[in-house]
């Protein structure tokens, strides 16, 4: 077969397909009701995933450890102190705060407290200077805690090491969540794809059976199998583009629709104001997932019936 003659049946193909796909409108609602909720699961699970990283990321970053340092600790063991603690593998950075700026630190947090301001203001600085460390695995604080909790560590320290255990207990039950939410949403996604594959398979045999005195006549002229399978394919593949494009319209309501109504930037541990951004930033790339997907469900389930239901004797 030449090139010109393929372009024309594939343009064929297409076009029975596009009109048998609006002739069977009605019959193919289920099928995309059911994609149009496996695309989104998808898509929420995507970006709830993000969100649910960036919140960790963000406690993450404000988790520190205060070490409280004496007064009588001289510039030259402070700075070798910071350069031993630097050189521990888990720490990612170490911050020297002096007394001063631990003063003006605790007048700003104390702004709308006048007492508290009058008391401090009557006495010497009582604040000690402190050394303020982030780690870069929260789970592994303990190989920092050993370190400071040597002795010739602990006779510089004026006070108690202060460590952000709140926050990482935060993070501990924001991944437990995140591992929750991942884990039903493939659940979930399989689930309806099975579903979405199960109702296009039976939409595609009911086609297939209204048609069939149709499709013998085709087959008795001479129409060659991937001409008379074509078009179903196209149908099924139509009704993946329409879902796709539904599924992105559903989502991009449901986070207009929050961000003007919550008047907080968050519910528990959803930002919204993250979610809303990051599907604004991928809009085109979850477009495509979408449309991807929606093709992907309706090509196979389509392939497969027609292969099932349109059996010839021969190939040609």
């Amino acid at each position: 077969m030449s090139f010109s003659r393929r372009v024309i049946m594939f343009r064929r193909i297409l076009r029975t397909g596009v009109l048998n796909f609006i002739r069977n409108a009605w019959l193919g609602i289920a099928a995309m009701a059911v994609m149009v909720i496996t695309l989104t699961i998808i898509l929420f699970s995507i970006i709830a995933n993000a969100t649910f990283a960036n919140t960790v990321q963000q406690i993450t970053d404000r988790i520190d450890i205060s070490v409280y340092l004496k007064d009588t600790v001289t510039v030259q063991k402070r700075e070798e102190l910071v350069k031993q603690i630097g050189a521990l593998e888990n720490v990612k950075s170490v911050e020297y705060i002096s007394k001063d700026q631990a003063l003006e630190v605790y007048k700003k947090q104390n702004a709308s407290n006048p007492d508290l301001l009058v008391a401090i203001s009557q006495t010497d600085n009582p604040l000690p200077a402190s050394l303020q460390i982030k780690p870069r695995d929260p789970n592994k604080i303990d190989t920092i805690k050993t370190f400071l909790e040597k002795k010739d560590i602990k006779e510089l320290q004026s006070d108690e090491t202060s460590y952000s255990g709140d926050r990482k207990d935060a993070i501990d039950k924001i991944t437990s969540a995140t591992s929750f939410f991942r884990q039903a949403g493939i659940a979930g996604v399989l689930i309806f794809a099975f579903i979405s594959m199960l109702i296009i398979f039976n939409t595609i045999q009911m086609a297939i059976f209204n048609r069939r005195d149709e499709l013998t006549i085709m087959r008795l002229l001479g129409a060659s199998t991937n001409f008379i399978r074509g078009p179903f394919i196209v149908e099924s593949i139509m009704y993946g583009i329409v879902s796709g494009v539904l599924s992105i319209v559903i989502v991009h309501t449901i986070f207009t629709i929050s961000a003007s109504a919550f008047e907080a930037s968050s519910i528990g541990i959803l930002d919204i104001d993250f979610s809303t951004k990051y599907f604004a930033d991928h809009y085109f790339i979850f477009l495509g997932l979408q449309l991807g997907v929606g093709v992907l469900i309706g090509a196979i389930s389509s392939v497969i019936a027609t292969r099932r239901y349109l059996k010839f004797k021969t190939s040609k």
